[in-house]
């Protein structure tokens, strides 16, 4: 087996196989591998949808060896660790690969040992996560007959910031169908301050809060499960003036502890667990403080070793990690790998912090999130010219948007190469 490759791309997710395609399109004299250990490519955008009933889970699944790019070699094995300064990566079973670039975009992993409780209690009884099994959560939203259904998120990181609160707003509109909204309390509990960074969507979605009566609870950090007696304890993390509150006869049911820990009983418990860059890529010397991929924010170039680029949810960069950033950040590190293979500068520094959030808030109804690092509301001009409309505010078109068109453009341009 060859061992040593012109583009060696760790990952088979979004950003893996885009980057490998688009490079083709520029040049297909070039040697690119992918090293990726999965049979199956997932598109995890709809599985928000998935949880709520709406889409069918299979058809979010294909195979691996049909979205690789015709002409790129597959090194069907783990990544285990980075020799840099020899250009090499160690792979499980298939010894070094050596590179003269290196994409490494290997998504994130879940680690629900950092919420306690969490391993025992996931994806089973009325615990569920869209993140690891969305059909469990139809199953407990189906099941569920009142009573405290709680949506959160860890203090981590997390792909996709606002799936959370979409889980929320699908939930709500269920049970509101189904004759439940009398007998829920439905909660949204996060470490943040705010439902959402940029001021549009804030404002939008504070309405949606509003129209469900949902109790938003911000300043709230998970930190551990009891799945037996259904509690879920929170840290509460607002500034020493805010100090945590709780009335004696609260409709939640919650009790306040010493050092300001929330208990909140639930009927139903839908979170996103902890998530961290993969292991082999945590304990490298090529991550930052917190542990993600160390590269320029605006060239995703690494910020020591040149030759390697970094690519969605593994790189450190304050933004959301959504499939809409990946789509932006590809086309800068394309360029600039083929700038770097010219013997120039990897110049393109175009990556504003660009990522897009498809806020789902009712079954037909959807608000898309679009911001820079800035925090900006920055509509896509394509999609702005297609919709004419305000997509900060609710639309069904931006629902058929999210279950159809975005699905098609993903597995039929987005992985081809092709410009969307």
């Amino acid at each position: 087996m060859k061992t040593n490759h012109q583009i060696l791309i760790i990952g088979g997710g979004t950003g893996g196989i885009m980057t490998a395609a688009q490079l083709l399109k520029k040049d297909q004299s070039l040697d690119i591998a992918i090293i990726e250990p999965a049979d199956t490519h997932y598109y995890q955008p709809a599985w928000t949808l998935v949880g709520a009933g709406t889409y069918n889970y299979k058809k979010t699944a294909r195979p691996m060896a049909s979205v690789i790019p015709n002409g790129v070699k597959w090194i069907k094995d783990h990544a285990t660790g980075f020799d840099p300064e020899k250009n090499s990566v160690a792979t499980k079973a298939s010894g070094d690969v050596t590179y003269d670039y290196l994409v490494v975009s290997p998504g994130l992993v879940m680690d629900p040992s950092l919420i306690e409780g969490l391993p025992e209690a996931l994806d089973k009884g009325v615990v569920c996560s869209n993140y690891t099994d969305p059909e469990h959560t139809w199953k407990v939203m189906q099941n569920f007959k009142g009573g405290n259904a709680v949506f959160t998120q860890p203090t981590t990181p997390i792909k996709c910031g606002g799936a959370p609160q979409k889980t929320a707003y699908l939930a709500a509109d269920y049970f509101r169908k189904h004759g439940l909204k009398d007998k829920t309390n439905v909660v949204f509990a996060t470490p943040g301050s705010v439902i959402f960074g940029v001021k549009p969507i804030r404002e939008t979605l504070e309405k949606v809060i509003k129209r469900y009566d949902m109790h938003f609870k911000p300043f709230y950090a998970p930190f551990k499960i009891d799945a037996d007696k259904q509690i879920i304890y929170f840290k509460y993390t607002a500034p020493a003036e805010k100090r945590a509150t709780i009335e004696s006869d609260n409709v939640l049911g919650e009790k306040l502890t010493a050092d300001d820990v929330i208990e909140m009983p639930f009927d139903m418990l839908h979170l996103a667990p902890p998530q961290t860059a993969p292991k082999f890529v945590k304990e490298s010397s090529l991550v930052n403080e917190a542990g993600w991929l160390d590269v320029d924010h605006h060239s995703m170039q690494h910020n020591k070793y040149k030759n390697i680029f970094g690519i969605g949810d593994v790189a450190a960069l304050p933004t959301a990690k959504t499939g809409a950033a990946i789509r932006k950040q590809v086309p800068v590190v394309v360029e600039n790998i083929l700038l770097l293979k010219q013997h120039k500068e990897a110049s393109n520094r175009s990556y504003n912090g660009y990522s897009s959030c498809p806020l789902v808030t009712a079954y037909g109804k959807m608000v898309l999130g679009e911001f820079d690092y800035d925090s900006n509301f920055t509509p896509d001009p394509k999609l702005k010219q297609m919709l004419i409309f305000d997509s900060s505010k609710e639309h069904w078109r931006l629902w058929m948007l999210k279950k159809y068109m975005l699905p098609y453009l993903y597995w039929n341009k987005m992985l081809k190469g092709k410009n969307v």
